[in-house]
């Protein structure tokens, strides 16, 4: 588990910085302000992430804890569901997908996952 959680969080890490720049050059002229910030939060959000994921990945490589195992993966669910929902609503009026209203609610829905993700990685730590 902690192998799979360490390679998906460098992938996330490597995956904002080239998103980061993507959306910093090549979308900045195509995007509104907001847009281009709903995009950058989304980088953001992946990108902090990437470093728990890291961290909870290293973790788990020396101590077993299951409840730190979950929350690596609501991180990873979590960042999908979140940033990929951000990118997607940036990026609409570009990719073509103005009709596909159910993105909106998909981003708190991974924005939860997220806060759940931190909520046992409290209580883990508590507990320990």
């Amino acid at each position: 588990m902690h192998k799979l959680l360490l390679i998906i969080g460098s992938s996330y890490g490597l995956l904002s910085v080239l998103l980061g720049a993507f959306g910093a050059h090549a979308l900045k002229a195509k995007l509104t302000l907001e847009q281009l910030n709903a995009f950058e939060t989304g980088v953001k959000y992946q990108f902090y992430h990437a470093l728990v994921l890291l961290f909870v990945g290293m973790y788990l490589q020396k101590y077993s804890n299951q409840l730190i195992g979950y929350a690596g993966y609501l991180f990873i669910t979590g960042v999908v569901l979140f940033s990929g929902s951000l990118y997607l609503i940036a990026t609409k009026n570009l990719l073509g997908i103005e009709s596909w209203k159910w993105l909106g609610p998909i981003t708190p829905i991974g924005g939860t996952l997220l806060i759940i993700g931190w909520v046992l990685l409290l209580i883990a730590f508590i507990k320990n």
